[in-house]
């Protein structure tokens, strides 16, 4: 739905779009709408525009897509943050506190959630401080004449087991620690939504899917603002001694100057692609980033997707001559990283320094038997293992939404009875695009090889007559 000016002021789907337009427009049904805002957004639509697909699952997706690119200002039910709590810190002090806050600001501070329930977030607070020795918001710091912290007063200090008194440096550390811990429980909620999310989509239950879907939205767009806020830290830019950092936490023969990274992406098995993305001299080398789409196999299987396409670069690197890159870095623990290995031994290649990023604890995983690492979150080589990973990601992902958006838009082709696989790609390739194919008159459509006059026909009539059902349509209201 958009408003006079065509901005999209809100995003919806149902099985039937007729019944479910004219509950809002019809006037004996606006004035039985009960809801303020929803009596407003109605007033405000002017034009309307519909979208055609073939499953609950697929407008489910395209749904959160949309809401996803325009943030329509009715839709907010489940996309705003501030129905969530937040933990707050504050670097900028001398002595960061853990706060409980509702709404995320430009202060410099540190944001970690949204966390769905304050009852077991503020108990999660609790056993912080007694874990890490950090302070709450009730805490009244005392400056002591050394220059060292007396974080209590009171018996809280013994009951907590961590030294009382302590240089801002030491406890600084204590606070990295505690981010690390937050970190991790953020991604752990994340990947409980999205179980969740799953079984109820596969149980058909579409609405309890959706406001899931939602919610993680909301997550993933503040784990992400989190993400580029300790990225955006000035103290730390990638140069010379960074490059340096990372040899020596990997135990590398010299500085890499040249990093390759992997990430797998999918939804739910379906659409699954891979990137491969290349940083330089510390900085991305975009003509040299790489796309796959997985050849041997269909469904959800990230080992298999990740040892096919490690092998596919590296096998045409091998036969070009070219040299492999100082570092390759894979998204995903163990297994990934086993299945990345796996992929130059059946080649019989030696491979380059490998080594994975798991997102759970932002944990270094190697390729050999050596324990994984974890670095404090504001370390410089972790801190470009990361820029390098999100990129990777970054990149995969629009792969993914690129090749999904293409899906939606060509399956009215599926819908042509005796069109084929083979008759549809000659189609595509001869006209390039759906409203393309659309456009063709019926002599155009005959000059096709293996369509004729009768199919030509039968294709002409069927998408004319599909184009006034189902493509996008625009309905002008008189003014309410």
């Amino acid at each position: 739905m958009k408003d006079r000016l065509g901005e999209v002021i809100y995003v919806g789907k149902a099985k039937d779009l007729k019944k479910r337009v004219s509950s809002y427009f019809q006037p004996g049904r606006f004035r039985q709408i009960d809801q303020p805002k929803i009596r407003t957004m109605v007033t405000l639509v002017h034009d309307l525009e519909t979208i055609e697909v073939r499953s609950e699952a697929e407008a489910l997706l395209l749904e959160g897509r949309l809401i996803k690119e325009y943030r329509p200002r009715y839709n907010t039910d489940f996309t705003d943050d501030k129905r969530f709590l937040l933990i707050r810190v504050d670097l900028g002090s001398k002595l960061p506190k853990f706060r409980l806050s509702r709404n995320r600001t430009q202060d410099g501070s540190l944001y970690f959630g949204p966390f769905a329930h304050a009852g077991p977030l503020r108990r999660t607070l609790t056993q912080m401080r007694q874990k890490f020795g950090i302070l709450l918001a009730d805490a009244n710091p005392i400056t002591l004449p050394d220059g060292r912290i007396r974080l209590y007063d009171d018996a809280r200090a013994e009951i907590y087991g961590h030294a009382n008194e302590l240089t801002p440096e030491e406890y600084r550390e204590r606070v990295q620690k505690a981010c690390t811990f937050l970190d991790g429980k953020s991604r752990e909620w994340l990947r409980d939504l999205e179980d969740e999310m799953r079984e109820r989509a596969a149980e058909h239950r579409f609405e309890e899917a959706a406001a899931l879907r939602d919610t993680l939205l909301a997550l993933k767009k503040t784990i992400e603002q989190t993400r580029k806020f300790t990225r955006a830290l000035p103290e730390h830019n990638i140069t010379e001694n960074t490059a340096a950092r990372l040899a020596e936490v990997l135990n590398l023969d010299h500085a890499p100057k040249t990093i390759e990274c992997f990430d797998i992406s999918h939804i739910s098995g379906s659409f699954t692609v891979a990137s491969m993305v290349r940083f330089s001299a510390g900085k991305p080398d975009k003509k040299n980033y790489r796309r796959f789409k997985i050849r041997s196999f269909d469904g959800n299987d990230d080992f298999r997707a990740m040892e096919e396409v490690v092998g596919r670069r590296y096998r045409r690197i091998a036969e070009q001559g070219s040299p492999f890159p100082d570092l390759i870095v894979i998204d995903g623990g163990k297994g990934q990283v086993t299945a990345a290995l796996r992929a130059f031994l059946i080649l019989d290649l030696s491979p380059p320094p490998l080594i994975g990023l798991a997102k759970k604890e932002e944990t270094i995983i190697f390729a050999t038997e050596r324990a994984p690492v974890r670095l404090p979150l504001h370390d410089p080589a972790i801190r470009l293992l990361q820029r390098v990973r999100d990129e990777a990601h970054r990149f995969a992902n629009s792969f993914n939404a690129e090749l999904r958006s293409k899906k939606i838009r060509e399956s009215i082709l599926d819908d042509i009875p005796g069109l084929g696989p083979k008759r549809k790609e000659t189609l595509m390739k001869a006209f390039g695009s759906i409203q393309r194919i659309r456009s063709a008159t019926k002599e155009e459509l005959q000059q096709i090889p293996g369509i004729g006059n009768n199919f030509a026909h039968e294709i002409f009539e069927f998408l004319h007559t599909k184009q006034k059902r189902s493509s996008p349509q625009r309905h002008f209201l008189p003014p309410s």
